[in-house]
């Protein structure tokens, strides 16, 4: 059996760590896949999706790539009408649509964060009361159990 260091987190914990805060759940693999899961189930994917494009958006390091990844963000989620098209205020839409013509690696922050707060106060504490969350809590919890106590 391998050697856990002390930063080793079992399964379970790893799963109840997620409801600590939205970008522990975030920056986890199997979190984020479960909270895109329960959004799914309530037809608001659009919000992480539209979050996750962004922050791909601001790694982009060539120019000609941030104008091609900016119009695909614009027209998939910005645009009136747009296929995955996210909540949010007119200035801010408006604001997006002038500066599209010539976009920075920061023509999208006001909108991600009004995604991000829209999906930290309304559908993250949703998830966590969900039966997707406590189920995985749950399966965690008796495989956990089964590995240490193999007689369960």
């Amino acid at each position: 059996m391998p050697v856990k260091c002390c930063f080793y987190r079992s399964p379970t914990t790893e799963t109840i760590a997620w409801s600590e805060n939205m970008d522990t759940l975030l920056t986890n693999q199997a979190g984020l896949d479960a909270f895109r899961t329960f959004l799914k189930s309530e037809f608001s994917e659009e919000n992480v999706e539209f979050w996750l494009a962004c922050e791909d958006f601001k790694k982009t390091e060539s120019a000609e790539k941030m104008a091609s990844k900016a119009r695909m963000i614009y027209s998939e989620f910005i645009e009136a009408d747009a296929p995955k098209e996210i909540n949010i205020d007119f200035s801010t839409r408006d604001l997006i649509s002038k500066n599209i013509a010539e976009p920075t690696l920061k023509c999208f922050d006001e909108a991600q964060k009004l995604i991000y707060s829209l999906m930290a106060k309304d559908s993250f504490p949703r998830f966590l009361k969900s039966e997707i969350y406590k189920k995985l809590v749950n399966s965690k919890q008796v495989g956990n159990h089964k590995k240490w106590l193999p007689f369960l």
